[in-house]
């Protein structure tokens, strides 16, 4: 992964490494019970204060999200043309987050681009159409690169690997598109989440939809530390289990 910083604007990439092999096994009792209120609360800090890899400091430290619409561009540049199934993911996104505002936009004015590559092309399409360095290192099996000021994400770009196999896929697509909505941070210890690299869910659990509607609630805001949010995380929770089925 690789950040820039600059005129108080930060650049964070989050890659997915995404194993699938044995994970499962480990893993699956703490899958079998709902988490509890702490462990959720936990998450929220862990993933939404932080950066992956690369801390920045106090920019690493404060609320990050979109303040207003989510304007996805699709750009399927695999053999397999995988814009129907992205654009229904990013439909699925206004009733799985409340407060959240997505969708699919053609030509100009996208502030989220997901590009479907395939993985002879990842690198390249990662350097030109991300980073826009024609030698930036680019690790992983997909990435998301979202960039921000403490008024909030400014805008957001995945590249996801089409040929890897249905379940790579699905991955990356839910943790890259998650992650570049605010959730920057991933932790090893968080197992029922999609912001671990060392499980192997393929579908958004319910932990992670209760972060993403804890952060999308109006009371967070851009912004804030993780100490300012605190006193209210409890009810902002227990308003999201509400809307979290």
């Amino acid at each position: 992964m690789k950040n820039r910083t600059g005129a108080g604007i930060a650049a964070i990439t989050s890659v997915a490494l995404a194993s699938f092999i044995a994970i499962a096994v480990i893993f699956s009792t703490s899958a079998a019970r709902a988490a509890s209120d702490s462990e959720v609360i936990r998450g929220f800090n862990l993933t939404v204060f932080g950066a992956e890899y690369a801390p920045l400091g106090i920019q690493s430290l404060y609320v990050r999200k979109f303040s207003g619409p989510v304007r996805f561009r699709i750009h399927n540049l695999s053999t397999k043309n995988r814009t129907a199934s992205v654009a229904r993911f990013v439909a699925s996104l206004n009733q799985m987050i409340g407060g959240l505002t997505a969708q699919v936009v053609t030509g100009t004015g996208s502030n989220f681009d997901v590009y479907v590559v395939d993985r002879a092309d990842y690198v390249r399409i990662a350097r030109s159409k991300v980073y826009h360095r024609p030698t930036a290192p680019v690790p992983g099996k997909c990435m998301v690169r979202s960039v921000f000021s403490r008024n909030g994400l400014v805008r957001s770009d995945a590249v996801i690997v089409s040929d890897g196999g249905e379940a790579l896929f699905k991955r990356c697509l839910a943790e890259e598109i998650l992650q570049g909505l605010g959730p920057l941070n991933e932790d090893q210890s968080l197992r029922e989440s999609m912001f671990n690299d060392k499980t192997s869910h393929t579908n958004v659990t319910r932990f992670d939809k209760l972060i993403l509607n804890m952060l999308y609630d109006r009371r967070i805001r851009n912004g804030q530390t993780a100490a300012a949010v605190q006193p209210v995380l409890p009810q902002v929770l227990k308003d999201a289990k509400r809307r979290v089925r």
